[in-house]
């Protein structure tokens, strides 16, 4: 067998590893976690009678880790340029009640204090949503639970699913890329990410701090679905919205289609009684305009009456039938010796010759 420089045996034994292991996961306890230059993570994986050095970048590190803690971490074994065995880590991520929640604690600590769950920062949904984005499994009983409440309750809104992992190492990254999708096409009013009911191992990666940055950042309003009532993830606190439930989620979305009609006809209802009373109002105030000026035609003509008869009275005392009447006659012609004058009287019509003319003496 030839002989190989160290170099060369190194890259061989890597080759055989990549070859044989392309990607392990390994459950255990960390011990020896430490953080160089700001850069680099080195922890171990042990159990009762083994231990296995790990490396990572820092930036790979979306949940926090301490010693004690029990984790699943998945990456490919790896023998470094010094001859030494490593683990090199492509994702890691807490397991077990004691050890989701301390990771959940610390980076729930962190994330407050930037601000990341401001409720100022929050946005609402659209009152009147027509285009909806939905990031979840298709094939979970959630977004099975989602998509009937959804159409059962309003009928017509456009929905744009991206179907992704919904639990494991790989689930964050797929919902991160979802979200992006959404956010770059800008094709819906809100997005959906739902889950239904789990373990906490299982909604762990929920607690991611990429996604859960992502959420907080997206440009689009978003509301989380995620397990049951009782389950709270980072992202839930990051989401503009939060809902209990998956079915909780679809009914914030959504009008209901029966209190809707509920609503217009009691409008109707109440509209038709705002017309009828305002027409009954209107129908009064025009009764009682007419009856006052029903009034006041009648006053006036009652003073018309009095004026009239008053000047019947007067052309009465001065009808020339009354005058001759009394005895009076009228003269008519020119009153000149010899003339023919016409002589009215109340029954006669006399012609007579004028013979002589005197001037009458007056009484003063």
């Amino acid at each position: 067998m030839d002989s190989m420089t160290p170099t060369e045996f190194i890259a061989v034994v890597n080759q055989t590893l990549e070859y044989a292991y392309s990607s392990v996961t390994i459950v255990g306890e960390v011990a020896s976690f430490k953080v160089n230059q700001g850069k680099w993570v080195f922890f171990d994986v042990k159990d009762e009678e083994s231990s296995i050095s790990c490396f990572m970048t820092l930036f790979q590190l979306r949940q926090p880790l301490e010693d004690g803690m029990k984790v699943i971490v998945r990456g490919v074994p790896k023998l470094t340029k010094w001859g030494k065995f490593s683990f090199t880590v492509t994702a890691v991520q807490p397991v077990g009640e004691g050890s989701l929640k301390k990771a959940f604690e610390l980076l729930k600590k962190k994330l407050s204090d930037e601000g990341l769950f401001d409720e100022a920062k929050k946005r609402e949904l659209p009152k009147y949503l027509t285009k909806l984005g939905v990031i979840s499994s298709t094939q979970a009983a959630g977004y099975a639970d989602f998509i009937k409440i959804i159409n059962a309750r309003w009928c017509g809104m456009k929905i744009q699913v991206a179907h992704t992992q919904v639990q494991g190492l790989d689930a964050p990254d797929q919902i991160i890329r979802a979200l992006n999708y959404f956010n770059e096409r800008g094709e819906v009013e809100a997005i959906a990410i739902i889950r239904g009911g789990g373990s906490a191992d299982d909604l762990s990666c929920f607690n991611d701090e990429q996604l859960v940055r992502a959420v907080s950042s997206s440009k689009i309003p978003v509301i989380t679905g995620i397990g049951h009532e009782v389950d709270e993830s980072l992202c839930d606190l990051a989401a503009d919205v939060r809902a209990s439930t998956p079915s909780n989620a679809a009914e914030i979305l959504t009008l209901d289609k029966e209190a809707v009609k509920f609503n217009i006809n009691m409008r109707i209802d109440t509209l038709d009684s705002v017309i009828y009373n305002r027409a009954d109002a209107e129908k009064k105030a025009v009764n009682e305009k007419l009856t006052q000026a029903m009034k006041i035609i009648g006053i006036k003509i009652i003073d018309y009456r009095k004026q009239i008869s008053a000047r019947i009275k007067t052309l009465s005392a001065l009808n020339p039938e009354r005058v001759l009447r009394q005895g009076y006659a009228i003269l008519k012609g020119e009153i000149n010796p010899g003339s023919v004058v016409n002589i009215t009287t109340f029954d006669k019509i006399i012609n007579a010759e004028v013979k002589e003319i005197h001037e009458r003496e007056k009484n003063h």
